[in-house]
């Protein structure tokens, strides 16, 4: 049967009226003032706003870190994702420095396939590049629809990899077309810092943040774009947390470097007060790039309304606070790095950028959905309310107000970085190709069902 949406504010990244969207199985059929129908299904969406499904750029699910795993697996995440208003989730694939790439991107695929609830596709991080890598790398790309790669510049001898293997990856990324994400910092600088705050005896979860300071993470920003400068490769700048770091990516982009720069919720309403916290409970707060001080929440801000940043992620990283985060009571560097948040993205991003007039809904739009379809070579399937595409539809409620909590959280996290402040508007309905899977902040469907999205390269 078909669905008609009568009556909601149809707000997309170009365009905000009122309209009607009719769905016809998976996808759009139709977009306009007026729409009739006989026979379809009527929702009533007066008063709400009609969102294409939103799209999470950075999510990390099965992940293995600083020795345990990620405590989500597909099938919760996901179902955290619909239950906030995202349909698509672009997931980073970590392997080990030994690991093959293409066997981790099986292992990666098969959990997603035997779990996902939403749409899903991968993000392949490069920690090891022998020839073997190479070719894999190569393979991937023309048969898997991998058309991104990650790279660390943080982690020294677990993740990062030497510059001439970077130079190297950067120049195939170029020939492939391919997009190299990465995490901008200096693993060199942060590796000393840390060796010598620990000798110091600072050793509590509030000292991670002064281990890899701003001006470390603005010198990645700066190196990683030299060397896209020099091999012509388009390059996306994950969990940029400051305004240094943003304006290095800037000054690049102005002498041609083809760089996106990208925030993540975390970093827009958090502070380092929060690592601060006594009795430990600052290690929920642990992340790297880290939370920064309350200033640069308006820099990024200001960034994500003028287009310097052009997406908005959440890099979950879901580990318990009981069991994991603790491994770190003796040193911080022993903290898993990371906050849950893919539930709460979009009502983050509307409560404390739309609702403060920080940002417009257009621009929520854009960067938690349509910039990251764009970007990816997901759009117009993705990211768009439009005849043809993806009938992703979020139905939202601005006028719901209530605050964030995990007793509320679809995440099997014990704790949510969020609790108790406020949030206003929720997803009432949300779709995944023309089928109800969410209703009034909580998941309604019946488990899997998600779909991969490969992709092909696009620059």
């Amino acid at each position: 049967m078909a669905i008609l949406i009568k009556g909601g504010r149809v707000i997309t990244a170009d365009a905000d009226r009122i309209a009607d969207v009719l769905i016809d199985g998976e996808q759009i059929a139709e977009v306009s003032e007026s729409i009739e129908c006989p026979g379809a299904e009527i929702i009533d969406a007066a008063g709400k706003y009609v969102f294409p499904g939103f799209i999470d750029p950075h999510v990390h699910i099965h992940l293995p870190f600083m020795g345990t795993n990620a405590i989500d697996d597909h099938a919760s995440a996901t179902r955290a994702a619909l239950a906030g208003g995202t349909t698509t989730v672009i997931e980073m694939i970590c392997p080990g420095p030994d690991d093959e790439p293409k066997a981790a991107f099986e292992e990666w695929k098969g959990l997603a396939e035997a779990g996902a609830c939403c749409d899903y596709s991968f993000h392949l991080s490069v920690v090891r590049f022998d020839e073997v890598a190479k070719q894999q790398v190569r393979d991937l790309v023309a048969n898997d629809g991998v058309a991104s790669f990650k790279v660390f510049l943080a982690y020294k001898g677990a993740l990062d990899i030497a510059d001439a293997q970077l130079f190297e990856l950067m120049e195939i990324a170029r020939e492939l077309g391919v997009i190299i994400t990465a995490h901008c910092e200096n693993a060199e600088a942060v590796d000393a810092m840390q060796e010598r705050l620990i000798a110091e005896g600072k050793t509590g979860p509030e000292w991670h943040e002064p281990s890899r300071p701003r001006c470390v993470e603005a010198d990645g920003v700066s190196h990683l774009c030299a060397f896209a400068e020099l091999t012509g490769a388009h390059v996306y700048i994950v969990h940029t947390s400051c305004g240094a770091a943003v304006d290095q990516a800037t000054a690049a982009g102005r002498r041609g470097v083809h760089v996106d720069v990208e925030a993540v919720a975390p970093h827009l309403v958090l502070d380092k007060s929060y690592a601060a916290r006594p009795d430990f409970e600052g290690a929920k707060y642990v992340m790297s790039p880290p939370l920064r001080d309350a200033e640069e929440h308006e820099h990024l801000w200001k960034a994500l309304a003028d287009g310097r940043m052009v997406t908005i992620g959440t890099d979950h990283a879901p580990f318990n606070f009981e069991g994991q985060k603790d491994m770190g009571r003796e040193a911080f560097t022993c903290i898993p790095n990371g906050i849950p948040g893919i539930q709460e993205r979009v009502d983050l991003v509307h409560t404390y950028g739309v609702c403060e007039d920080r940002i417009n809904l257009q621009t929520m739009v854009a960067t938690c959905s349509t910039n990251a379809a764009k970007t990816f070579g997901m759009y117009p399937q993705k990211g768009e309310i439009a005849a043809g595409s993806d009938a992703d539809v979020v139905i939202y409620d601005p006028a719901y107000e209530g605050v964030f909590s995990q007793s509320e959280s679809e995440s099997k996290t014990d704790y949510s970085g969020y609790e108790g402040m406020t949030r206003k508007g929720r997803p009432e309905l949300v779709m995944l190709r023309g089928g109800l899977v969410a209703r009034n902040g909580r998941y309604i469907g019946s488990g899997g069902g998600g779909q991969y999205i490969g992709r092909v390269p696009t620059h």
